[in-house]
C-alpha cells in the first residue's frame, strides 16, 4: 500500500496548484476562491529514485515499478472548521487515515489571489489550521476517554494504563500543543497512533514562496518565522514553479531549476522529507520480469521486508539472498556479485539496509 500524505492549509495558499503539479494532473480545480476543492482529490506520485533507473538500465526488465506516494488534497480549512464552519469537519475525517500531513503555508504576496484572512501572515495561518486540528482531536479524545474510563472502573489494568496515557495526550492538546509533542515511549506511541489523532501525525511544512525567492530559501529562519521548533521539517516550494515543471521533459526541468538556483524539485524535497519524518527506506527486487522499489520502515527485518510483497512471504520466510546496491552496480549485476562473494544469505534477524537488493526464499 502506498504511503499517504494529506495536503492541508488555509484556502488559496496554493494547495491544489501544488497537488496538480505533484501529480502531473489537473485533477484538483485551482480557482481563486475558497472551497474549490469539494471532494478530496487523490493522486499517486512515483518516488523519484536514481538507483531504480540504474538497476533498470542494467537488468532491462519487462517492467519497472517505482515506490509510490499517495497525496490527498483536502479543501482549505478556516477558523471554526472543527465546529462545522466553511465546509466543516467532514474534511478533517478525510485525513485521519493518512501517514503524514503536508501543511502548505503561503509566503508570497499577490493582490490578485484573495487571502481568506485578508493579508499574508505565515505564522498566524499555521496556528489557525493547527488550532482546528487540535480542537478536532480534543473532540475525538473526549469520546475515547469516556469509553476508557468505563473500562478502567472494572479494574482492567491495561485500560487503566491506556486511560492515563490518553489523559496525558489530552493535557498536551489543552495546552495548545500538537499531540505528537507528548513525551511517550515507543510502545505508547503505537497505542496513540491507533487513535488516528490528526496532530499525532508527522507534519512537513511546505512554505509556498514566490518564484524568485525559491533559490534563496533558508529553512532555519523560516522555522523561527513560523514559530516552529528546530526539529520541524520545513521545505521551500513554489507551487507556480512546480506547475511550470509539469509539462517539461526531465532534461528541460533540470535546466529550468538550475537557472532558478535550485538543484531539485519541490516534489523531490517533499518526498525525502516525508521518508525522513516517517522513518522509511527503500529496498529493491531485480529480475528479468521486473525491477521494483519497495518501501519499508528503517529497522525492518528481512521477514518484515518480505511481508511487504505478500504476507505469505513473511509467514514462510526461510532466508533472503542479499546484495548491497553499491556492490550490485560496481560489479555489474547479480551473477558477478555472486562470483565476487557479495551475495549473502541472511536469516530472520537481518536488518534490511537502504538500497539492498533482495530475493526471498520462503515455504508456504
Amino acid at each position: 500500500m502506498a504511503l499517504q500524505i494529506g495536503i492541508i492549509g488555509l484556502p488559496n495558499v496554493g494547495k491544489s496548484t501544488l497537488f496538480n503539479a505533484l501529480t502531473r494532473s489537473k485533477g484538483a480545480e485551482a480557482a481563486n476562491y475558497p472551497f474549490c476543492t469539494i471532494e478530496p482529490n487523490v493522486g499517486i506520485v512515483e518516488v523519484p529514485d536514481a538507483r531504480l533507473r540504474t538497476l533498470a538500465q542494467m537488468v532491462k526488465p519487462e517492467k519497472v515499478i517505482p515506490a509510490a506516494i499517495e497525496f490527498v488534497d483536502i479543501a482549505g480549512l478556516v477558523k471554526g472548521a472543527s465546529k462545522g464552519e466553511g465546509l466543516g469537519n467532514a474534511f478533517l475525517s478525510h485525513i485521519r487515515e493518512v501517514d503524514a500531513l503536508c501543511h502548505v503555508v503561503r509566503h508570497f504576496e499577490d493582490g490578485t489571489i484573495i487571502h481568506v484572512e485578508g493579508n499574508t501572515d505565515p505564522r498566524r495561518d499555521r496556528e489557525i489550521v493547527e488550532a482546528e486540528l487540535i480542537i478536532a482531536d480534543l473532540d475525538a479524545l473526549e469520546k475515547r476517554l469516556d469509553k476508557l474510563a468505563g473500562a478502567a472502573r472494572t479494574g482492567d489494568k491495561e485500560k487503566q494504563k491506556e486511560l492515563a496515557l490518553f489523559e496525558r495526550v489530552q493535557q498536551t492538546l489543552l495546552s495548545g500543543r500538537l499531540a505528537i509533542t507528548t513525551d511517550t515511549t515507543p510502545d505508547e506511541a503505537v497505542i496513540i497512533r491507533g487513535a488516528q489523532l490528526l496532530t499525532f501525525k508527522p507534519i512537513i511544512y511546505a512554505v509556498n514562496v514566490a518564484e524568485n525567492d525559491l533559490g534563496n530559501f533558508d529553512a532555519a529562519p523560516m522555522r523561527t518565522a513560523l514559530g516552529l521548533s528546530p526539529e520541524a521539517k520545513v521545505i521551500g516550494v513554489s507551487a507556480k514553479i512546480e506547475e511550470d515543471l509539469r509539462d517539461l521533459s526531465p532534461e528541460e526541468a533540470s535546466g529550468f531549476l538550475k537557472d532558478l538556483g535550485v538543484t531539485d524539485s519541490g516534489l523531490d524535497r517533499l518526498i525525502r522529507a516525508a521518508y525522513e519524518a516517517l522513518g522509511y527506506q527503500t529496498y529493491f527486487t531485480a529480475g528479468p520480469k521486473e525491477v521494483r522499489a519497495w518501501t519499508i520502515l528503517k529497522g525492518a527485518t528481512a521477514p518484515n521486508a518480505a511481508g511487504v510483497i505478500h504476507s505469505d512471504f513473511e509467514k514462510g520466510f526461510i532466508r533472503a539472498e542479499t546484495i548491497a546496491y553499491e556492490d550490485y552496480v560496481r560489479l555489474g549485476g547479480e551473477q558477478k556479485a555472486k562470483e565476487a562473494g557479495k551475495l549473502r544469505q541472511e536469516g530472520k534477524e537481518y536488518i534490511v539496509k537502504d538500497g539492498d537488493i533482495l530475493h526471498f526464499k520462503f515455504n508456504v
